[in-house]
């Protein structure tokens, strides 16, 4: 009389088994062969041989979408990288401070297809105190640019810094980055904002990385100090 298993064997029993016992296969060579798949493409039957193929070329077709995705990033990241850099070439170049905010948004506008850009700055010397840029800052919209320290990106919800576009009607989307001293990530004041603005609401979304924004703000800052 036999006895009947009290632990039959499962599926993982047979996959543990044949992955620790490679030469399995080379003992019974039939069985590739024998072994009938069915094909992911089409309602036939292939063998293990030809569903093994089709599965690498899959796993190469994917490899090549990724290289292609990382050459098209690691493109992409270039030319911002290269207006960027032509961006500071231009605050480099410029020799008037009391022009310097408005060529900024001019520049930031061409290099970076923004359609509104809006700075204001405050606490400047003396002789910038009665400049556009330097008028029309709240306590309120002050208080909030020392608030952020990092590029705020979003939808535009009634802020105040958008009366300072051009048209405020167009602008759905915003980033909104605060001037001040020292890094970004710093606890220091800030002493302006610069506004980017756009009719699209998902040009700037909460989700966006935030890097090239952060070294905007880090290069306005710096460009723009020379007004206080």
């Amino acid at each position: 009389m036999t006895t009947p298993f009290t632990n039959p064997i499962t599926e993982d029993d047979i996959a543990n088994y044949l992955a620790n016992t490679p030469d399995f296969f080379e003992r019974h060579a039939e069985l590739l062969a024998a072994v009938q798949l069915n094909s992911p493409h089409s309602n036939r039957a292939v063998s293990l041989q030809e569903r093994q193929a089709q599965m690498l070329r899959e796993k190469i077709k994917m490899l090549e979408h990724r290289l292609m995705d990382m050459m098209r990033n690691g493109h992409d990241n270039m030319l911002l990288t290269d207006k960027l850099l032509q961006w500071a070439c231009s605050l480099f170049l410029a020799t008037d401070p009391l022009a310097l905010p408005g060529e900024m948004a001019t520049e930031i506008q061409d290099q970076f297809a923004v359609p509104q850009v809006g700075i204001k700055v405050w606490d400047v010397a003396p002789q910038f105190a009665q400049a556009d840029f330097a008028q029309g800052v709240s306590d309120d919209a002050k208080l909030f640019a020392s608030s952020l320290t990092e590029p705020f990106c979003g939808v535009n919800t009634g802020f105040e810094v958008v009366s300072w576009l051009a048209d405020p009607q167009a602008a759905a989307s915003l980033a909104i980055l605060p001037l001040r001293s020292g890094p970004l990530g710093s606890t220091a004041p800030a002493f302006g904002l610069l506004v980017l603005a756009s009719p699209d609401a998902q040009r700037f979304n909460s989700t966006m990385g935030t890097d090239l924004l952060a070294r905007i703000a880090e290069l306005a800052s710096a460009a723009l100090s020379q007004l206080r």
